[in-house]
């Protein structure tokens, strides 16, 4: 006879694998895309050709295969630990380095902190084998990085430092919160962890992000003074134009503005910016004016508030994942099921199991529902650029991105459903190509 407690590891396990298979089927049918389809789309002849067509392909079918075998180390790695139950194991040799240091096992937020920096290990451990094939051999083979081995090393390091930093006292004040409480404890939760994440996004752009990357004022020249036109048109509280030296790590480019309330810094890569290696004999990067489509895309963002809605809508799931827990997490099976004694009930063990393994349905739910909404925001960005008169500068853009990047532009349909935040490069050519008809027929 079945017990309860193998029972919820079965189902826990269950939707595991059958999540995973049906990533790894639209996986392979994504995968079968780049290896049987060399045509070039008509929107792209213009700027495509064989070369670059199918260094695309072989990019994507080198990004397919690495992630079929990371996604099944990955789904073999969660099975083992469950099955094992490695979680006890950890909590409880946690607690054994605790009386080794003189610690009452009372502590209990003091012990999950010794338990929260072995799984914070663990885990770098374990994921770091891909890490460095997906930089040193998968980016590299292609083109992507710009690394070096110590660079690497010490952006690894400042990364487990940091998470640690963070994540340590943001948990011990969240369980400190769920002792002391009541029934009320829900509330103080959520409270205290909205508070937390908006200061940590209003914190990145100053204190975070510049521990990994080099940010330099844009100087005055042309393209800043664009940029600071389009601002005030806009009203766009600017404060600040930053270059930031993402060339030192990778050639992938991109462009953001950070900063929730007041003043607003806009961040260029230096690999969005047009560049010619004359070793090479080529040309990437955008002209200015492309540049400025690409910003009035992002303006499009602040504009219809799309970062609001995003934070108001992880807001809403961080309250109904608390109010979850606070259903869930005192049910003793959930413990006795990874291999802790009965009566043995830690509260970060019930975080972990319920959050992460109960709702796991739901959160794949969410992700796929948040995807989509995302999708439909970069739809409303491109639109205010189309109104702003940048839609033919962000079309082009677009495509030259596509272009260095080495973005296949050919995707599956419930590949991209299933898996993408922003529209493909077709579709969104699409788009901007039916506005602009539009509103010349106006």
């Amino acid at each position: 006879m079945v017990s309860g407690e193998d029972l919820i590891i079965f189902l826990i396990l269950l939707f595991s694998w059958a999540e995973y298979l049906w990533e790894l089927y639209l996986t392979l049918r994504q995968l079968k895309i780049y290896q049987t389809n060399n045509t070039i789309p008509d929107e792209l002849k213009e700027t495509l050709n064989e070369e670059s067509i199918n260094k695309a392909r072989l990019y994507g079918i080198d990004k397919s295969k690495y992630k079929i075998v990371k996604e099944l180390y990955e789904i073999i790695l969660t099975s083992v630990i469950l099955y094992k139950r490695w979680i006890y194991v950890g909590w409880h040799k946690s607690e054994m380095i605790a009386e080794a240091l003189n610690i009452s096992l009372d502590q209990e937020i003091l012990i999950t902190c010794i338990f929260m920096t072995f799984a914070t290990l663990f885990n770098f451990i374990t994921n770091m084998p891909f890490k460095i094939y997906g930089t040193f051999v998968l980016e590299e083979k292609h083109g992507f990085n710009k690394q070096t081995a110590l660079f690497f090393i010490k952006d690894q390091l400042k990364s487990l430092l940091l998470t640690l930093v963070i994540s340590l006292p943001m948990i011990s004040i969240s369980l400190y919160i769920i002792m002391l409480g009541g029934n009320m404890f829900v509330v103080w939760l959520w409270l205290f962890t909205t508070v937390t994440t908006l200061l940590l996004l209003a914190l990145y752009p100053t204190v975070i992000a510049p521990l990994f990357d080099k940010f330099v004022p844009l100087p005055e020249n042309a393209l800043r003074k664009g940029i600071e036109d389009l601002a005030l048109k806009l009203n766009f509280p600017l404060s600040q134009i930053y270059i930031v030296k993402g060339s030192k790590r990778s050639a992938h480019s991109n462009a953001y503005f950070s900063g929730l309330l007041g003043a607003k810094r806009i961040v260029l890569f230096d690999t969005l910016l047009l560049s010619h290696d004359e070793t090479k004999n080529v040309t990437t990067g955008c002209t200015d004016q492309e540049i400025l489509g690409i910003l009035a895309h992002e303006l499009g963002h602040w504009s219809c508030s799309h970062i609001y809605k995003s934070i108001g809508l992880t807001e809403v799931n961080l309250l109904l994942m608390f109010t979850a827990f606070d259903f869930l997490f005192e049910y003793p099976m959930l413990y006795t099921a990874i291999g802790f004694p009965p009566g043995q009930k830690p509260i970060v063990i019930g975080l972990l199991v319920v959050l992460q393994l109960i709702l796991a349905p739901y959160n794949s739910l969410l992700s796929f529902f948040v995807t989509a909404l995302s999708r439909k925001f970069e739809f409303e960005a491109d639109n205010f650029a189309i109104n702003l008169n940048y839609g033919n500068e962000l079309r082009s853009a677009l495509i030259k991105l596509g272009k260095d990047n080495l973005d296949y532009p050919i995707y599956d349909k419930l590949y991209s459903a299933w898996y993408h935040s922003h529209p493909t490069l077709l579709h969104r050519i699409e788009n901007i190509n039916t506005k602009i008809a539009e509103e010349k027929k106006d």
